[in-house]
């Protein structure tokens, strides 16, 4: 894995750029998607998190509810993950629950 796409995903955030965030991370998750792994779930959690962001930027709203269940869904798996990136992992979901406060989607629902 390379550290490089996740602080790439944290930049494409921090600039509102969420479809880009989504392609950062979709370079680590789509080779590995079929692997059953937790880290793998949670990736795939916080590429859902910056789709849905994407989805409410273009005025998608319910299908970005839809959408941001599976990062509901994943995100504890965080504590359940032993890996040299567990910090970084947790400065993506701060950042994606920033966000989520930051813009007022209270309608995705913490």
């Amino acid at each position: 894995m390379n550290n490089k796409y996740l602080d790439d995903f944290i930049i494409c955030l921090n600039e509102d750029r969420y479809f880009d965030a989504h392609e950062a991370l979709e370079a680590i998750w789509f080779p590995r998607r079929f692997e059953k792994s937790d880290e793998m779930r949670l990736l795939r959690g916080y590429i859902n998190a910056a789709v849905s962001f994407e989805l409410i930027k273009r005025g998608r709203r319910d299908p970005a509810i839809k959408v941001f269940k599976t990062y509901k869904k994943y995100k504890a798996l965080l504590c359940e993950i032993e890996s040299i990136y567990h910090n970084k992992y947790l400065h993506i979901q701060n950042r994606i629950e920033d966000l989520v406060n930051k813009k007022q989607w209270l309608f995705l629902d913490l």
